[in-house]
């Protein structure tokens, strides 16, 4: 049997342009020889489509824009995720996380998904009732067993065990010849060799051929990486779709061939992940140039070349803005960077200005010695120049920390921080020069004494990051310990890290959460960012 597997990239409540993008992928999978049809989870919609769901003319125009799709489709069926009504008789929730098998002109069938996760950046129980039992899709003589991205994510993939129901097993009992299932899974450093894993047991457990259709694209804080895979009991992981990139190709189950197990993590996925989720966020808000500043660093550095790579390097200004205490090579590196990305830099010195800002002040500050007050200063008066730039020319600005430096507060608020991205917040420092040395393995892209010189925010004389910060290498151990596996100060410790450090980490983590909530919204690319998949409150005494 001939699958066709239609990679998408839809955008959330854009129902007649994600119908046109199925109806164009379906129709491409036709010409390969496809016999049925699957699209990812919530193709209709878009994901996630979060609170947008509420509105009351929400889901009647998802339904209508099924409807439109459902007459376009012919012999061969199209499997697609939407969101449909629950029972109006059901006392639980009004809507259902749906999958709906369209076959010559009309909805044949629906399913609804039965595992519901509410965790990280996953919140579907605030809006979704889940399937109460799980039944194949007969057709063409075959029984289809449908599941919905979750549904077929076992105990031993998820942090804790999470779910009493096994969707999969119930299918397997009542007999199916083909396991489906239509996803919206997020991408993040190392999830594509787990999802792998686990698809080629569940694929063995069934013993059935599983057939696993990823979004791809980028919405808000979220990249979705494709990777399609195919498995087939007893042979593992048999065909894998595109990363990345949309895709549509076809798959002939009788026709397959083992493939090898891509690295767990690199800084390639890391790189297209950024790019990706980059284009994604500028294209589908409006934006077709950027601007950002260059301080000759390896932060901005990264960022440009991902706007660049994005977006096109005619669409990214930079500007590099030297201060009283910035080094000459701070602006030799900012335009030789430009240069090899072919991007526009501009320079404006904000000596005067900031002296000027002083000189405002200095009644009110008599007497009072010159500290974090005045590198703020600087940060912000770059702040405005850079807001200036982008209200001036509708470029979208996007702002260039990364994690490290977000977690522990090391980074100004309405400062550098100000901006509408922030493209390499989720990207530890460790990562970020592991990513600029993979740009730079056949040519330089980033200018490597960007690379080699100690990182600084040149905001006072002689200034350095390890003046304030320990080694990076030793901070981003740390953090992932803190941040993403969430293990206690007694936890890190027992695992080898002075006590003294950790707790001043974890000090730095809990007090400046205040600005990480005020912090433009960041691409996730580990498994725990700053955003919607950490809510810790600002106002709290725990410590741990």
């Amino acid at each position: 049997m001939k699958i066709g597997i239609a990679q998408i990239n839809a955008i959330v409540g854009d129902f007649p342009g994600n119908a046109k993008r199925l109806l164009a992928a379906y129709r491409a999978c036709l010409d390969q020889g496809a016999e049925l049809v699957v699209s990812p989870e919530m193709s209709l919609v878009g994901y996630p489509p979060r609170d947008l769901v509420l509105k009351s003319a929400f889901v009647p125009k998802c339904l209508q824009a099924l409807d439109y799709l459902a007459g376009e489709i012919g012999e061969v069926p199209l499997l697609v995720g939407y969101i449909d009504f629950n029972d109006p008789e059901d006392r639980g929730q009004d809507l259902r996380n749906s999958a709906a098998f369209l076959h010559e002109g009309a909805v044949r069938e629906k399913r609804w998904k039965t595992l519901l996760p509410t965790y990280d950046v996953f919140d579907e129980w605030r809006y979704f009732e889940p399937s109460e039992n799980s039944e194949p899709i007969e057709w063409n003589g075959l029984r289809l067993g449908v599941t919905i991205c979750e549904d077929i994510w076992t105990d031993a993939y998820l942090l804790r065990p999470l779910y009493d129901r096994e969707p999969v097993d119930e299918l397997v009992e009542k007999g199916i010849d083909l396991l489906l299932n239509l996803s919206a899974s997020p991408y993040h450093c190392g999830k594509p060799a787990v999802r792998r894993k686990m698809i080629a047991e569940v694929c063995d457990g069934a013993k059935v051929p599983l057939v696993y259709c990823n979004s791809i694209g980028a919405n808000d804080q979220l990249v979705f990486d494709g990777n399609s895979l195919v498995a087939m009991p007893g042979k593992g992981i048999v065909f894998e779709g595109p990363a990345f990139e949309e895709a549509t190709v076809v798959v002939d189950l009788e026709n397959t061939a083992s493939t090898v197990d891509p690295p767990a993590c690199d800084a390639e996925d890391l790189w297209k992940a950024l790019v990706l989720g980059l284009r994604d966020y500028a294209g589908k808000t409006g934006f077709s140039s950027v601007c950002l500043g260059l301080s000759g660093g390896i932060d901005s550095a990264l960022t440009a070349a991902v706007a660049a790579e994005a977006l096109g390097s005619e669409n990214v200004h930079g500007l590099t803005m030297p201060s009283p205490y910035s080094s000459g090579g701070s602006v030799v590196d900012s335009f030789a960077l430009a240069a090899n990305l072919g991007i526009r830099c501009d320079e404006i010195g904000i000596s005067d200005i900031f002296c000027e800002v002083k000189s405002t002040m200095a009644p009110l500050f008599e007497g009072q010695a010159s500290d974090v007050t005045e590198e703020n200063m600087q940060a912000r008066i770059r702040g405005v120049l850079l807001m200036a730039l982008s209200n001036k020319f509708g470029h979208l600005l996007l702002t260039t920390g990364n994690k490290s430096e977000l977690a522990v507060g090391y980074c100004t608020i309405y400062g550098d921080m100000c901006g509408g991205l922030a493209v390499i917040s989720d990207l530890p420092k460790t990562k970020v020069y592991e990513v600029c040395r993979w740009l730079n393995r056949e040519r330089e892209v980033i200018p490597w004494n960007t690379i080699d010189k100690p990182p600084s925010a040149e905001l006072r004389p002689d200034q350095k990051d390890q003046d304030t910060l320990p080694e990076y290498e030793v901070l981003d151990a740390i953090l992932e310990m803190y941040v993403e596996k969430q293990l206690s100060v007694d936890d890190i410790v027992a695992a080898g890290h002075d006590e003294t450090l950790v707790r001043w980490i974890q000090r730095r983590v809990d007090l400046n959460e205040w600005k990480r909530q005020q912090a433009a919204p960041g691409i996730r690319v580990t498994s725990k960012a700053f955003g919607i998949g950490r809510r810790m409150p600002i106002v709290q005494r725990f410590v741990g």
